[in-house]
Parts: C-alpha cells; structure tokens; sequence
C-alpha cells in the first residue's frame, strides 16, 4: 500500500496510479475534471480548505513527473520543477511520502533589508491542508526553519513544509512523520542573519539555476522526485493532460515490455 498524504489524514492507495476511482474521498466516485473547471479560481488559497478543494483532491493520484510532463505541453518554463529541494523527512528520499496543497508562502530577508520584520510569526497563521513554503535569501548559511515549527505547523494541519534554504532539527522531523523538503540541513538559528518580512506574498526560487516564483495559492506538489509548483491559473488545464499521459506511458510500458522498440510504442500511444 502506498501513503499519499492528504489535508486531513493519509490516504491508502493502491501501487496503480491509474485508477482514480480507488482514492475513496467519499462514497460516490470522484469525476475531478469537470467539477475542478466549474470551481476553479485564479484567487489565492489561504483561505479555502484544501480538504474540499477538488484540483487537491485530482492531483493525489499524480506523481511531480506526471504534473511536469503536462506543464511541459502548456508551455511552462521547466514544467514548474523547483531545483535543488529534495525531500529530508521522515526518511531521506526513501519511502512514499507524497504532499500536494496549496502555497501558504514566507518570505525571508537579511536584517538590514529596509523592510519591516512581520509583526506576528508566520507559523501560527498556517491554514489547513496548506504547504508551507519557507523562501530566504540565496547562500544564508543559518537554517530557517526548524522543528518546533514542524510542531505547530502539523497541528494546523499543513501537509508538509518545503524549505528554499536550510532547516534544522531533523531528528524532530523525523519523530513527528512530518514531511520536509529542503535545500540542506543547518544547526544556526535565522536570528543572526535574517527575518521574516513578509507572509502570503509572491517568493522568488533561491537559486541561480532558474527563474520561478511561487505564489500563494499556487499547488505544490513533492515526492520522491522532488518539488513541482503547479501555477493556480493552469491547473484545470493541466489535470486532463496528467490523465491522458498516464495512461498512454501504462500501454507504451505494457508493449515494450512484450518487446515492442520504444519509438515504435511512442508513435503508436503518444501520437
């Protein structure tokens, strides 16, 4: 059995990510596709719980290559891959730890940016079901983020936090099951260096590697493979496109197996 975690509890699903129908959110089969296009909002998701949102709901049985592959056919820079953050906890890339939910998003800068500190913590304005995305300035050698923050953050139910910086505390991570994505680990606290300056604002990837923002609002989605930002406006696009490409790589992969050359299963399932 595979665990996909949801806002509200982990998710049993079976290895095949072909049948939507066997990821039981209610008692009636789930059909994300058209309800998804009728509720579909380009406002942010701060305040929406991510438990009723139909794109998460969709989005479980995919994994970031799946997203990837359909951004990459809209035409979205790097099919919305955020290098450099891999996952740390519970388990160093290893295991089936999944997240997807929206951006709640914190924007770090150095103390003498002109910028006001936040006047109140960011962590206790967490919203249910969210991915907390913590974003500070590029090469800070202190971690931003650490595990009494993990703490609070799963006790407002977030589904896992994603750090474009270092953390801290990673056996705490680990003892509470909480998923951490990250760009390395650290053991300095932030004080000396940086503060928090704004909460649910737009956030540069910190990286020289690719120009990405990520907004609130926007889904997140990390495994295995690493973090992928699904932009809000392109999501109800997007899923019927992850659809499609599951099931046409399920046949390619049944032929070559029977033999077939992989440019031959290409043209005949992808055409």
């Amino acid at each position: 059995m595979l665990k996909i975690r949801g806002p509200d509890s982990r998710v049993p699903l079976r290895q095949s990510r072909l049948q939507p129908s066997i990821i039981h959110l209610s008692e009636r089969p789930f059909h994300p596709f058209p309800r998804a296009r009728r509720l579909f909002s380009s406002t942010p998701a701060a305040a929406t719980m991510a438990s009723s949102d139909p794109i998460v709901q969709a989005l479980q049985q995919y994994t970031t290559c799946d997203v990837s592959d359909a951004l990459c056919k809209l035409k979205y820079r790097n099919g919305g891959f955020l290098s450099g953050l891999t996952l740390w906890s519970p388990r160093r890339q290893e295991g089936p730890t999944k997240i997807v939910g929206p951006a709640y998003t914190v924007k770090y800068a150095p103390l003498d940016d002109p910028a006001p500190k936040h006047p109140t913590h960011y962590i206790d304005s967490v919203p249910e079901g969210a991915v907390v995305f913590v974003s500070c300035p590029p090469k800070t050698p202190v971690a931003v983020y650490g595990g009494l923050m993990s703490a609070r953050a799963q006790a407002s139910k977030a589904v896992g936090s994603v750090i474009d910086g270092r953390f801290r505390d990673l056996q705490e991570q680990r003892d509470l099951d909480y998923p951490v994505f990250a760009r390395d680990v650290g053991t300095a606290p932030p004080y000396e260096l940086v503060k928090v300056v704004a909460v649910d604002v737009p956030v540069r990837l910190q990286t020289d590697e690719q120009d990405m923002t990520v907004r609130p609002g926007d889904y997140i989605v990390g495994d295995l493979n690493g973090v992928v930002v699904l932009p809000r406006e392109l999501a109800a696009q997007a899923l019927p496109l992850m659809e499609k490409q599951v099931a046409a790589d399920a046949q390619m992969a049944e032929a070559i197996k029977k033999g077939m050359p992989f440019s031959e299963a290409s043209k005949k399932f992808r055409a």
